[in-house]
C-alpha cells in the first residue's frame, strides 16, 4: 500500500472504477447475448427490442471508453445481420 495520502485515495478510485468497468462489460455481453437468443428463438420483435438496448449499451461503452469504436460497430453488424437474417 502506498503511503501518500494521494495514492491511498488513487488506489480506492481505481478499485471503484474497476468494479464499474466490470459491471458496464458484464452488462453489455449480457445484452448481446439477449440479442443472440432472441434470434435462435426466431422472435423477430424481441430481437429487435434487445438489438436496440444493446445499441445504446454499445454507443454508451465507446463514449465511456471502456470498448473500442471498432469493437462497437463490429459487434452491431454481426448482431444487426443476424436480426435481418429471421425471417
Amino acid at each position: 500500500m502506498a503511503n501518500i495520502k494521494s495514492q491511498k485515495k488513487r488506489a480506492l478510485t481505481n478499485v471503484k472504477k474497476n468494479l464499474q468497468n466490470t459491471a458496464e462489460k458484464s452488462r453489455l455481453k449480457t445484452s448481446i447475448k439477449k440479442v443472440l437468443e432472441a434470434v435462435e428463438a426466431n422472435n423477430k420483435e424481441e430481437a429487435v427490442k434487445a438489438y436496440n438496448e444493446c445499441n445504446a449499451l454499445l454507443d454508451k461503452a465507446v463514449v465511456d471508453h471502456i470498448k473500442h469504436k471498432n469493437y462497437a460497430a463490429r459487434q452491431k453488424s454481426r448482431l444487426l445481420k443476424a436480426v435481418n437474417a429471421i425471417k
